[in-house]
């Protein structure tokens, strides 16, 4: 009989496994209020994991991601939104539904430990209902989007506007990310958020403290820059990081917009007869002369006049060799030309040995005087000296 009860209850988890993680979320909410789903760990563990607690006695804790998507779409509808910062967080789905319909969401969860996969169907039905009158919307800068999501965190949310509104029938209608309204990417480190905006309506219309923070002098003080002073008692802030930039409010009266213009009429989709179809005429001739010269003529004078520039400056301001051989000291132009000679010099000298010795190493001139020295001796004995200095020790070897 034990063995009996144990196959039952064997059973029975395993049907709970295969068709409860099958069954469908079913939600009905109206147009135009806040939707939230969390999608939790522990409940998508047990899918993976359904005999562990019962036999093993151990729950794991596994890191998982979410997917989630419309049927039979790759994406999520328009007016929904998912997000998860971690894999050891859970998931929230969010949004506010803007037209009545039914969207059947598909959630898969996939673990990251062992990879397995889940998966969950919800079924969002969406009815129609009147919007509420009076809307607004606040921005909390201390605040990111998966830490107002929770049910808790929305309350004292919401208790803090009802003070500032003075009213208790006050409903959340919408929570965005600041960075989906095109905010900046805070700095990763402690004190810095990325701002969640948060809407709100009544029936009742707004408070003196809503309508104080639109007046012309205050919104002057925001635009200015400084630092905008709370309209004298009107903090209902209870915790800090709850409490809304003034400066960023917006207040919404539905009763006095405009109606919608009228739809247009939809015909039967049938052109009416007009006759024959007269083609228009040809365009009237068009000279190009002028485009012709503004595009070829004009940058071909521009580049000649470039070049006859370049080639002023390259060669008609040049002071030629003669001009500067006679600015030129005497003795440094021959000791010029001597360094070039004694260089081909050296270079016939290359192919061959058999020739008598350089004129680069025997006395030249004389650095006092600018005479000659008495021609070369040839020789090849190293007692021949090779500079002035060994020759006459009383001269000077310094360039003058």
């Amino acid at each position: 009989m034990a063995g009996c009860r144990s196959w039952v209850l064997f059973f029975t988890v395993c049907a709970v496994s295969l068709f409860g993680a099958r069954a469908e979320i079913k939600f009905t909410i109206p147009v135009g209020k806040f939707f939230t789903h969390e999608l939790m760990r522990e409940t998508f563990q047990n899918d993976f994991e359904p005999l562990s607690k019962l036999y093993a006695g151990y729950l794991y804790d596994d890191p998982m991601i979410f997917k989630c998507n419309r049927q039979h779409y790759p994406d999520l509808p328009e007016w929904l939104r998912f997000t998860q910062r971690h894999p050891y967080d859970n998931g929230f789905l969010y949004g506010t539904p803007t037209s009545p319909g039914k969207s059947i969401i598909e959630i898969y969860a996939i673990n990251k430990r062992n990879y397995e996969t889940t998966r969950q169907i919800l079924v969002i039905k969406i009815v129609a209902e009147k919007l509420l009158p009076y809307q607004a919307e606040f921005f909390i800068k201390l605040r990111e989007i998966e830490k107002v999501l929770p049910s808790p965190v929305q309350d004292e949310i919401q208790q803090d506007l009802q003070k500032l509104w003075d009213t208790e029938a006050l409903e959340i209608l919408n929570m965005t990310n600041a960075l989906d309204r095109g905010g900046r990417v805070p700095l990763p480190l402690a004190g810095h958020f990325e701002g969640v905006y948060v809407k709100v309506g009544s029936e009742q219309y707004f408070s003196d403290c809503l309508l104080r923070a639109l007046t012309p002098e205050y919104q002057r003080q925001c635009s200015s820059g400084a630092k905008v002073k709370i309209p004298g008692g009107c903090n209902f802030c209870s915790i800090p990081s709850n409490c809304i930039s003034w400066c960023k409010m917006e207040l919404f009266d539905l009763t006095k917009q405009e109606p919608a213009p009228p739809a247009p009429t939809i015909g039967s989709g049938i052109l009416e007869a007009a006759g024959d179809f007269i083609p228009p005429e040809s365009p009237p001739s068009r000279d190009f002369f002028p485009d012709y010269l503004v595009t070829v003529i004009v940058p071909l004078i521009l580049a000649i006049i470039l070049c006859l520039l370049l080639a002023y400056i390259m060669y008609g301001r040049r002071e030629g060799v003669e001009k500067r051989n006679a600015r030129t000291n005497q003795i440094q132009l021959y000791h010029h030309h001597t360094i070039h000679g004694n260089t081909d010099e050296l270079r016939n000298m290359s192919g061959s040995r058999g020739v008598s010795p350089p004129l680069s190493t025997l006395p030249m001139f004389n650095s006092r005087t600018g005479e000659r020295a008495s021609p070369p001796l040839q020789s090849d004995s190293p007692t021949i000296p090779l500079i002035m200095a060994q020759h006459d020790p009383y001269c000077d070897t310094l360039p003058r």
